[in-house]
């Protein structure tokens, strides 16, 4: 049986508020967040735009890598983002037509 994955994920608004969170079903929970499912700070600001994730098969370095992201300064967080999608498209934009 393959190891369970977690995903580390970074999603913006348009005006590119970011929200960084963990997860163990990335396409689940980026669903609840576009429906707008829970309550909290991303759906009272709309971010629902998947611009980033990170992948790995422990929980504990998931949750920390979470913890380490959301301590950093905003301007390493863009800097992340961009290196890896430097349009910020949405990432799971095909995952819901």
């Amino acid at each position: 049986m393959p190891d369970k994955q977690y995903y580390v994920y970074i999603l913006s608004s348009k005006t590119q508020r970011l929200y960084i969170g963990v997860t163990s079903d990335l396409r689940k929970r980026t669903w609840e967040h576009r429906e707008r499912i829970t309550d909290g700070f991303a759906e009272k600001y709309n971010i629902n735009r998947l611009v980033y994730y990170e992948v790995t098969n422990d929980v504990l370095s998931a949750i920390q890598r979470e913890k380490r992201l959301k301590t950093w300064p905003r301007k390493w967080k863009i800097r992340l983002i961009e290196g890896h999608n430097p349009e910020w498209n949405d990432l799971a934009e095909e995952w819901f037509e």
